[in-house]
């Protein structure tokens, strides 16, 4: 059998229950600013949650309320718009990183860890305050 145009991951479970789990997996990935999941968990949440760091940088209601809608709670987004984003303004991408860590005792899966690129314990720099230059131009008669 061909793998032409089958796109992503279907961990066993129908449509709606895996975007549960994949918005699941990201509404904890920012409150937690890490977690521990399988391998091919985090390789599904890594792009989903890039994008909607992506959002979160622009700042405005549209994309805040895009988020909203892409995550489970009011909570998650508006820590990823208000606190995690402005601290990743540096980067244009790469903000998380999984490592793989060791195997599930149950069933032998390996697991993996999905954290923040960035220490987000720091506080985010303060924007430098830019001097308007002044461009009136005193008419001498």
């Amino acid at each position: 059998m061909h793998r032409h145009g089958y796109k992503g991951r279907k961990f066993g479970r129908e449509k709606d229950q895996r975007n549960a789990l994949i918005k699941s997996l990201a509404d904890s990935l920012i409150l937690n600013e890490s977690i521990e999941t399988t391998v091919s968990k985090a390789k599904e949440v890594l792009p989903y949650v890039e994008k909607l760091i992506t959002k979160a940088k622009k700042n405005s209601l549209h994309s805040r309320r895009q988020i909203i809608s892409s995550l489970m709670t009011l909570e998650a987004a508006h820590k990823l718009v208000d606190e995690i984003a402005p601290k990743l303004s540096a980067r244009n991408s790469g903000h998380l990183r999984i490592e793989k860590t060791d195997q599930r005792r149950g069933d032998n899966a390996q697991l993996a860890k999905v954290s923040f690129v960035d220490d987000l314990s720091v506080k985010a720099k303060p924007e430098k305050a830019v001097k308007k230059a002044d461009n009136t131009k005193k008419v001498s008669k």
